[in-house]
């Protein structure tokens, strides 16, 4: 995801009223890393959350595609571990367990699609039992109708 130009950060500003920029600031402050693209999501993407969570998929998508399934499992584990980072970062800017969901579902999916044998390797089969972990405890936060949905697609993990 490219970050927005402090130009275009500041004309998004000036559109707000102070209340909302006061509560904007205070969202900010909590992150001491990647401040621009916290305020890029919460100026540019935030009223679209399901584009937003399709672009973080997408990015998923391709790292995933940048993994040689053949690989050694060391370097497997350390690639995982950076589309893991990304996808954490971009859950925290949301704070919607929809969104935390939809994108961990989405990784742990193309993991068991991807061909890597990860069960070979016990921190990778750790690391794959404990994003079902965080998926069920995302889902049993959510409301009776999309926690039905959610179920019947973590049946194919």
């Amino acid at each position: 995801m490219k970050a927005a130009s402090v130009h275009e950060i500041k004309q998004a500003l000036l559109s707000n009223s102070s209340k909302e920029l006061a509560e904007l600031c205070l969202r900010l402050a909590k992150f001491k890393k990647e401040n621009k693209e916290l305020l890029t999501y919460l100026l540019f993407e935030a009223h679209n959350e399901e584009a937003y969570i399709a672009e973080v998929n997408q990015q998923i998508s391709e790292e995933f595609d940048e993994i040689d399934p053949g690989q050694n499992l060391y370097f497997v584990k350390k690639t995982l571990r950076k589309i893991l980072r990304i996808a954490s970062k971009h859950i925290r800017y949301t704070g919607s367990k929809q969104a935390e969901v939809a994108i961990l579902l989405h990784f742990s999916l193309t993991l068991k699609k991807s061909g890597i044998p990860f069960m070979k390797s016990t921190a990778l089969a750790n690391l794959y039992k404990q994003q079902i972990k965080k998926i069920h405890a995302a889902i049993s936060t959510l409301h009776e109708d999309l926690q039905y949905d959610y179920l019947q697609m973590m049946n194919a993990c």
